[in-house]
């Protein structure tokens, strides 16, 4: 009798804890659900990033899965009505933008002298999503939320700032972002110099001369012209990238002195990726095409095909080097 009771208390444990797992995998769904319908209503966006598309929504929608997935949350029904109520808000958000939506923002944006429109457009949706992202996480993990799953929301609202800033102090106005782009350029300049010189023959004894933020660059297709502004040059990447990586790293338990480590030598890293990001986008109007439309298709996706891979082994590696560090602390 029992191994009988032994088996159904075993059998019933299994159930309910597959059935919890079920429940919270199908709120951790409808937390997302809004970038998932962004995905199917504007897929072609997800090719572009920065002011044109929505590739950062996947980046978005990955750390708030990965944050609140991994944690054993409980909440009312009443608060999981108001989440599924705000996930379909937000839903009915982006069905509205190509109804007419779009151009209300557009022209309240015009009153209000915005100076590139792409940006103020995308920065609408990202202060949507963001807003939307805090309000749900909040409910669902309570007012501590922010100790257990603030990479997601800190990357949409660093977003949102930066996509502001673009709008209003378009291309060079900013001095202090637009000061590092001479450097990346001329770093770019010596890199090219290098390749071509030890490597292979790009089609020019000078390959790339960078003069202030202009950049030259003579290759197998004939000169290709870039005026180069601090977000083009990826500045913006490795702000927003830099943060995430720092509200990851507040999490962690182990000594502050090692966070304050891993923090700078990850952003040296950011900024040596994006150097490799520059040098690569170069590489392909040199080699590859020096037509404006098929390289701006590059363009547009290049930053995060390099920045999302490198935050993630970064912080694999560290959490695989702090694991080592602390079975060796242990007596």
């Amino acid at each position: 009798m029992s191994r009988e009771r032994a088996k159904r208390y075993i059998t019933t444990s299994i159930i309910y804890f597959r059935s919890e797992r079920l429940y919270r995998l199908a709120l951790c769904l409808v937390v997302i659900a809004p970038f998932i319908a962004c995905f199917i209503l504007f897929p072609q966006s997800f090719l572009l990033s920065w002011n044109l598309g929505h590739a950062g929504f996947i980046f978005a929608a990955v750390l708030i899965l990965t944050e609140i997935g991994g944690t054993d949350f409980a909440t009312s029904r009443a608060r999981v009505i108001i989440i599924i109520i705000l996930s379909i808000l937000a839903t009915i958000y982006f069905l509205a933008l190509p109804h007419g939506l779009n151009q209300l923002i557009l022209s309240v944006g015009s009153n209000y002298e915005v100076a590139i429109a792409d940006s103020w457009v995308l920065m609408s949706q990202y202060f949507i999503v963001t807003i939307y992202s805090v309000a749900s996480i909040f409910l669902l993990l309570g007012r501590n939320w922010y100790k257990i799953a603030p990479a997601g929301v800190v990357y949409l609202a660093a977003t949102t700032v930066i996509l502001s800033l673009d709008s209003f102090f378009p291309y060079d106005t900013l001095g202090p972002l637009q000061m590092i782009v001479p450097i990346y350029l001329q770093v770019d300049q010596s890199i090219l110099t290098f390749i071509g010189n030890h490597f292979a023959y790009l089609g020019s004894d000078t390959p790339a001369t960078a003069n202030g933020n202009l950049l030259i660059l003579r290759g197998l297709h004939g000169d290709f012209y870039l005026q180069v502004f601090w977000p083009s040059a990826g500045v913006q990447s490795i702000i927003i990238y830099s943060l995430v990586m720092l509200s990851i790293l507040l999490r962690l338990r182990i000594p502050s002195s090692h966070k304050i480590i891993y923090f700078l030598v990850g952003g040296l890293g950011t900024g040596l990726v994006n150097m490799l990001r520059i040098a690569a986008l170069s590489m392909v109007a040199i080699t590859v095409t020096s037509n404006v439309k098929e390289w701006e298709a590059f363009h547009s996706f290049a930053g995060d095909i390099m920045f999302l891979p490198w935050i993630g082994i970064y912080l694999a590696a560290v959490a695989l080097l702090e694991s080592r560090t602390g079975i060796k602390r242990q007596p």
